[in-house]
């Protein structure tokens, strides 16, 4: 560990204290116990990558163990649901949580087990935006030959991504209709089992975060990234808007807490998180995250403005 890394540690210890003492005492009570911390995705992706980094800054800051648990299946649908049916509201069950996943999968299922409105946002602390990946020595050297391969050849291109109705399903969405083509969208349990997809030839391309073609390299080739301006971390990779396509997206990532829970809980976590990202940000944007710190009134109103995007497109 670098030492401005530790520094920046003990430096996080001493401001939590300070954030802790200041508010009421139903806070400073806070935490009592080990908080469970649930990814509702498979090891290996951006959320379970962050979540890891996040681990050891939130024990020493608080002074507990934090428990990562991960709860895979639906896209995220089964840890949301069961987090909403049987988390307590106390602060010490916190669960990952993604835009557009936790907003699209109500919109186009009934059941989807859980509502959008049922979380209390922490913070939304980074996003990724969305890229489509194809092999080194995949024969499409540009996103157009891509898409004229499936302009000629109807759903015969499989394009993997993280999980049916989230952010890459919606992008493999959006693109199908703006480029008039069909491909085979293959569902993946989440990020962790992109890579082997793409590299063992399961798949014909991905659609993935930003940070899946800043980790994979020379071993992989970016077609396109769904930023407005070209991504320091992708130099050498266009924008869709760069090649005549308005696709401008990607995945919100942050944390939450049943509904009910004290505001003043609430605030300790944001304030722990927010100081957390000064830490994240020296190793997480060479990696291709873009960090941010949205929370309160600004949290909620980004997931209704983007449920009201999300809908218009899937209505």
């Amino acid at each position: 560990m670098s030492e401005i890394f530790s520094t920046r540690r003990t430096a996080l210890a001493g401001v939590m204290a300070a954030c802790i003492v200041a508010v009421p005492a139903m806070a400073q009570d806070f935490p009592s116990r080990a908080i469970e911390y649930i990814i509702p995705f498979n090891p290996g992706g951006e959320s379970d990558v962050t979540a890891r980094l996040q681990e050891p800054l939130m024990e020493e800051a608080l002074g507990i163990s934090v428990n990562v648990r991960h709860q895979p299946g639906g896209g995220g649908a089964v840890a949301w649901a069961d987090f909403q049916a049987n988390a307590e509201p106390d602060g010490h069950e916190i669960i990952g949580i993604n835009i557009p996943h936790i907003v699209a999968q109500p919109i186009q299922r009934a059941d989807a087990g859980y509502t959008t409105e049922g979380f209390d946002i922490i913070t939304w602390f980074h996003m990724t935006p969305h890229v489509v990946v194809v092999r080194e020595d995949s024969p499409f050297q540009t996103l157009d030959d891509m898409i004229e391969f499936a302009r000629e050849n109807p759903q015969s291109l499989t394009v993997g991504g993280s999980g049916t109705f989230s952010g890459n399903h919606l992008e493999a969405l959006r693109l199908q209709e703006l480029t008039d083509v069909q491909i085979t969208y293959i569902p993946f349990t989440g990020t962790g089992p992109l890579p082997a997809a793409i590299l063992g030839g399961h798949v014909g391309a991905v659609i993935s975060n930003s940070t899946l073609g800043v980790e994979m390299g020379d071993n992989v080739r970016v077609l396109a990234v769904a930023s407005e301006e070209r991504l320091e971390t992708l130099p050498d990779a266009p924008t869709f808007r760069e090649l005549g396509l308005d696709i401008v997206g990607g995945t919100y990532r942050g944390v939450a807490v049943p509904n009910g829970t004290a505001p003043e809980i609430i605030e300790v976590l944001a304030d722990l998180f927010t100081e957390m990202n000064q830490t994240l940000g020296e190793r997480q944007v060479p990696m291709g995250f873009q960090m941010t710190d949205i929370r309160g009134e600004d949290a909620i109103d980004l997931m209704v403005r983007l449920r009201e995007q999300y809908g218009d497109f899937l209505n």
